[in-house]
């Protein structure tokens, strides 16, 4: 039983394996020679595979995990979880930016009593857009999902294997791995870290995908878009009857017809949109519930460089 894992999610990262590999061994030998880097390929379609491979052949403690299509880098980290068998558990970047000689920083302070430890990233080298989209996702994530959540906290972090073992437990298809392990509610406690630019490549992220990503988490893990909902509704219902009430009041009072053709056409088409946008929302929550029904695997591995057990 290795005393520490490292859980890195791998997609299009062929030119920075070899120096994270390097950069990683060197940073955790000072804890103990016993560790295990696991890395889960995510079908990215350049050669990171390969490079895994070579590696995994020449250091027995390198583990890779090759998905059998592309699933995501939130499932990628769930099934580095699902494998590893450390006593602690770093979960870290592929690209470099969540830097390696952080992780004896964090398994320091895990053993002041911390049964996770996030590393908390003071000043971001993203560019602008990305860190503006982030603040807005975490922002409007916290709200909705009724969660406090640290925006400046990625997936880099450390937990203890009882943390491991009560994620392990979590099977939804929806997954927000931050999120996920936030709810579990165990001891947690942060460091300030330095945040790196990305050795190579680009980020995968859009901004498409970050919202995709937003909506889908607040869905997964909130119920309150429906009781803002209920809430609007009521409002805007409140707020009709009062109107007509002054109205009807006006036309009694002065003995006047009631006018206001074009308005009257104006509040039935904005009230058929609320509507539709009601009826919208329900229809992902259901939609997403029918894809919990139907029990599908979180995720799919086509080839391994190691034995596991269950496998």
């Amino acid at each position: 039983m290795p005393h520490i894992s490292i859980v890195i999610p791998v997609y299009k990262a062929q030119d920075c394996l070899d120096e994270l590999y390097t950069r990683i061994k060197y940073a955790v030998e000072p804890i103990t020679q016993d560790f295990e880097l696991l890395l889960v390929e995510d079908c990215g379609g350049d050669r990171s595979w390969e490079r895994i491979q070579a590696m995994a052949k020449t250091d027995a403690r390198v583990k890779g995990i090759r998905f059998s299509r592309n699933f995501g880098q939130h499932y990628g980290i769930t099934a580095g979880l699902d494998f590893c068998d450390g006593d602690w558990v770093v979960v870290m970047d592929c690209d470099l930016q969540d830097r390696p000689e952080e992780i004896p920083r964090l398994y320091e302070k895990a053993q002041h009593g911390h049964d996770v430890v996030l590393a908390r990233r003071g000043s971001r080298s993203d560019p602008v857009l990305k860190r503006l989209t982030s603040w807005v996702f975490y922002r409007l994530f916290s709200y909705l999902a009724d969660m406090e959540y640290d925006g400046e906290t990625g997936n880099f972090r450390i937990m203890s294997r009882k943390v491991v073992a009560n994620f392990r437990c979590m099977r939804e298809q929806l997954r927000f791995f931050g999120g996920l392990v936030t709810w579990l509610g165990f001891s947690t406690a942060s460091i300030d870290v330095q945040h790196d630019d990305r050795f190579a490549g680009q980020s995968s992220y859009t901004f498409a995908k970050l919202w995709r990503l937003a909506t889908e988490t607040i869905i997964a893990y909130s119920d309150k878009p429906l009781r803002l909902a209920i809430r609007f509704g009521l409002t805007i219902s409140l707020l009709a009857f009062c109107y007509g009430s002054f109205i009807t009041y006006h036309a009694l009072v002065n003995d006047t017809p009631i006018q206001g053709w074009s308005s009257l056409i104006v509040s039935i088409y904005f009230l058929g949109g609320i509507i539709i946008g009601i009826l919208g929302i329900l229809g992902v929550y259901l939609g997403k519930t029918f894809d919990e029904v139907k029990r599908r695997p979180l995720y799919v591995v086509r080839e391994v460089t190691f034995q596991p057990a269950d496998l």
